[in-house]
């Protein structure tokens, strides 16, 4: 299973899965994670996915958080 993180807009999501099996969460700044309140659809590709939070959370852009950005992409780590 994949991990992909994202800034978008300032909102720290991660999105984990595959393509047809999408989970968002957000990120909070002390390392913790909650279910986001909105859904990946499985149609959605993985490269299409930071275009896609954008496009969700494009009236959160502010002259200050003004880019959506992928962080990291990869396996999920054994912890």
């Amino acid at each position: 299973m994949n991990e992909f993180r994202f800034n978008i807009f300032g909102a720290f999501i991660a999105v984990t899965g595959v393509e047809g099996a999408w989970q968002a969460f957000y990120l909070g700044a002390d390392g913790k994670r909650r279910p986001a309140d909105f859904v990946v659809p499985g149609d959605v590709a993985e490269s299409e996915l930071c275009e896609y939070l954008a496009d969700l959370y494009h009236e959160n852009a502010t002259p200050r958080n003004s880019r959506a950005v992928q962080l990291t992409q990869g396996p999920l780590s054994a912890k």
